[in-house]
């Protein structure tokens, strides 16, 4: 009850700005990329809840593009870290060089910054670099912090990390451990476009024109928004709904169904929950509503699931992805709480 006081007063008018902020992001943004419309909303979902994105797709598809677009709409600083099999920890996060100070003739260490002081991080085909480096990511994205020479160095707010990485070529790359890959909150796929958006791009990228983009947000209001996100909010039997997506997914579960157990090899853990969670209440106040319903869950719940749950071999060699199994998810789990508590097939997880 109180968080619904407290949307009653200023934060109602803020979510009108947050949403308005939306429409116009992505207005600007089609000034430069075209479609991908699913591609952006999970993207300003993800940094609206606070979250890293993974960008999984084909080269060529505008990953990089869009993630540079989208930090000029919001007059943040962007930097692009390149990955590559040579690229070292110390090339991220930054160095501690000796200086002479000229003066006194005293020397001392200077922590000299790295790439990833920025704002928003784009980290360009993030597999194609060693573990060693990969890790090298992990302490900024969960702390929000760098180490270097026994001493912490904050990194400004708003951060993100939003990575970019090929499916197809796996020569010469190195898959992300699965405690990294858990620490996006969402995997984006970005497919190929239709026929009537390649169409159009042909148009614009083999003409004259070039697509510009206005500021729309400054990273201080970004962090008031991303507050708001938080105090949205949502009934006890849509929180119930979340959680079986994860809990349903693990095989020492007794009420994981028959059909989940034989196709999995791993499943969620309640870093899902949280995230299908706080996406469903980033999309409904970029919706222009200030409740959460089970439609806002299923929403993101491919997104967060995706590389969180591992199919066996047996499911692999059906043809059978995580994304298929998210949708057999869909279908057993009710959607309605009335639903959900009659239904016998999903036992009440919060028991």
């Amino acid at each position: 009850m109180a968080d619904e006081q407290q949307l009653q007063g200023e934060d109602l008018q803020a979510v009108n700005e947050l949403r308005e902020a939306h429409d116009r992001i992505v207005n600007q943004l089609h000034n430069v990329v075209v479609g991908q419309e699913e591609v952006i909303e999970q993207l300003l979902i993800a940094i609206f809840a606070r979250g890293h994105a993974l960008l999984v797709g084909v080269p060529g598809l505008a990953k990089t593009l869009l993630i540079r677009t989208l930090s000029e709409t919001m007059s943040l600083k962007f930097s692009r870290i390149q990955f590559t099999p040579d690229l070292m920890p110390s090339d991220i996060t930054g160095t501690e060089v000796l200086q002479e100070d000229k003066t006194t003739g005293s020397r001392e260490f200077k922590f000299i910054p790295g790439p990833i002081f920025a704002n928003i991080i784009l980290a360009d085909e993030i597999n194609r670099t060693p573990p060693k480096t990969q890790a090298a990511l992990l302490e900024a994205m969960q702390e929000h912090q760098v180490t270097a020479g026994g001493r912490r160095h904050q990194l400004q707010e708003p951060f993100f990390v939003l990575a970019t990485q090929n499916p197809i070529e796996q020569e010469g790359t190195y898959p992300l451990p699965e405690a990294q890959q858990d620490r996006f909150m969402f995997n984006i796929l970005v497919d190929y476009p239709d026929e009537d958006e390649e169409m159009q791009i042909m148009k614009m990228t083999t003409a004259s024109y070039q697509g510009k983009v206005e500021h729309v947000l400054d990273g201080a209001k970004i962090q008031k928004l991303q507050g708001l996100i938080r105090k949205v909010p949502i009934s006890e039997h849509v929180i119930r709904y979340a959680m079986q997506f994860a809990r349903l997914t693990r095989l020492n579960n007794p009420q994981t169904p028959d059909e989940i157990k034989r196709l999995l090899a791993w499943g969620a853990g309640p870093r899902a929950s949280q995230y299908l969670i706080l996406g469903a209440k980033a999309r409904a106040v970029l919706n222009g509503r200030y409740y959460v319903s089970g439609e806002d869950i299923r929403a993101v719940v491919h997104p967060v699931l995706r590389h969180r749950i591992i199919p066996n071999f047996s499911a692999e060699a059906e043809g059978i992805n995580s994304d298929v199994i998210i949708d057999k998810l869909i279908q057993m789990i009710p959607h309605a709480e009335s639903e959900s508590l009659a239904d016998a097939r999903v036992p009440n997880v919060t028991k």
